[in-house]
């Protein structure tokens, strides 16, 4: 197998968030996009507080208690 014969495989692969990114930084050379390419996983363990929180978090999508973007952004006047 080629090497251009294994990019094709992997691009076939990639979600369109993904791909976009890779577009960016080969196209663009943009630096944002390839720190957030090569970023390390976030291994710290969460807190208590943020256990807690995100467990709230998802009662509240669970029973329909959000706020869409759109309401959001007009609440704070976007």
């Amino acid at each position: 197998m080629t090497a251009v014969d294994e990019l094709r495989d992997i691009v076939d692969d990639l979600s369109e968030t993904d791909a976009r990114l890779f577009l960016a930084v080969i196209r663009d050379h943009d630096p944002v996009a390839l720190a957030m390419l090569t970023a390390p996983l976030d291994d710290e363990p969460e807190t208590p507080e943020e256990v807690k929180s995100v467990a709230k978090a998802r009662k509240r999508v669970a029973h329909g208690k959000v706020i869409s973007n759109e309401a959001l952004a007009q609440e704070l006047g976007w």
